[in-house]
């Protein structure tokens, strides 16, 4: 489980690498949050405003996948969890460039809060999920 936080029932959402299962959404998002991070020490001229924008919209179709399917609302779906991850890899990139250019930036920091509470609290509180969009509570 060291490379997956996922646990052998739900490997379905996880890629094989060699004998390890990776958790299949952060297989693309570090990723590509890595490679923002490296063209902004580059100097690729993100912008403090394209980084704003891109850290808050981003994340939206990832935290919507994320409630409604813990809510029981549309089934799990590989390639949709893929698709909504790429945009979520360059807003982590682009939110880790702001965060390291000023630890406290509030937008850094209350995106992280806002978007990681709606996770955490539809992960605890809504009865969950299953592979088939199930209840699994």
């Amino acid at each position: 489980m060291w490379l997956s936080h996922h646990y052998p029932e739900d490997y379905d959402r996880c890629v094989r690498i060699g004998r390890s299962h990776v958790c299949r959404r952060c297989v693309v998002i570090y990723p590509i949050a890595a490679v923002v991070l490296a063209l902004s020490a580059v100097g690729s001229g993100f912008s403090s405003g394209l980084t704003a924008a891109a850290s808050i919209v981003l994340p939206l179709p990832t935290v919507v996948e994320w409630v409604l399917e813990h809510a029981g609302t549309i089934a799990y779906s590989p390639r949709r969890q893929l698709a909504v991850s790429v945009p979520m890899g360059l807003a982590l990139g682009m939110g880790t460039v702001r965060y390291f250019a000023d630890h406290l930036d509030p937008l850094a920091l209350a995106v992280v809060a806002v978007y990681g509470t709606t996770c955490m609290v539809t992960a605890l509180v809504l009865p969950g999920r299953s592979s088939d969009g199930g209840d699994d509570g």
